[in-house]
């Protein structure tokens, strides 16, 4: 596969909290998964997901948590990463954003090394906002937007795992700070490491994969695909996949 390896300098990723490990028990109520400790101990920990987590939710997988002891915290562990047959797969939605802005301001990424300032969480109009806001030294914008990927099946990883009207309305915005002249990139974060390529989830939302096509193909709206390499210790982007939509 002609994928391409982002150019690694001194930095090294995000490091993970220390992960406690445990077996699945279930998942439930969408933020919510019991777990086996190692000493027998069972744990309910907040899943950071609000996706179906179809590929990445298998009762008796091996898990791993990371324990808060902030004592305003209704639960004191996290789930953070699933022990899949090929691959590690992390489940907080969190980290992906984390994992850009960090590689972004690293000069990692080569497709958005051009920009000096970037900013998290930036209200774009009334009741919308975008994950990044990317700023040259001319004062150019780029508006980006990050969606964590887990679902991968022979190698082809696709988003959303459930219907998102939210994702959609993203994808608007985007198409709209396009259209007022500004750079606009979706980029797509799968968390896991057995991904060939990618491409939209029409079976499970076939009007996002609309919206996608819509966007890139007539908006403007780039798309930009990674994976990730993780281990547990670290979690670094890793290679450019390929999309079709």
């Amino acid at each position: 596969m002609d994928t391409e390896k982002i150019k690694r300098k001194e930095y090294r990723g995000l490091v993970w909290p220390e992960l406690i490990p445990g077996r699945l028990i279930k998942r439930y109520k969408r933020f919510l998964a019991d777990v086996e400790l190692e000493d027998g101990t069972l744990a309910t920990a907040h899943c950071p997901n609000s996706g179906s987590m179809t590929a990445c939710s298998q009762p008796g997988r091996p898990v791993y948590l990371s324990r808060h002891d902030n004592p305003k915290r209704k639960l004191k562990y996290t789930w953070e990463i699933i022990q899949m047959p090929d691959s590690l797969v992390g489940v907080n939605t969190l980290v992906p954003n984390r994992l850009v802005k960090a590689s972004i301001e690293n000069g990692l990424l080569a497709e958005l090394a051009a920009y000096e300032e970037v900013r998290s969480e930036t209200q774009t109009s009334k009741g919308s906002r975008l994950d990044l806001l990317l700023t040259d030294t001319n004062g150019n914008k780029c508006f980006v937007e990050i969606k964590n990927c887990t679902l991968v099946n022979e190698g082809v990883a696709c988003f959303p795992d459930a219907v998102t009207l939210r994702g959609r309305k993203h994808l608007k915005e985007l198409q709209r700070l396009t259209a007022e002249g500004h750079r606009c990139v979706m980029f797509f974060c799968i968390q896991r490491m057995d991904a060939e390529f990618f491409r939209p989830a029409d079976q499970i939302d076939a009007a996002y994969g609309e919206a996608l096509r819509e966007a890139h193909l007539k908006g403007g709206v780039e798309i930009l695909v990674y994976d990730v390499w993780m281990d547990l210790e670290r979690i670094v982007l890793n290679r450019k996949i390929p999309f079709k939509l």
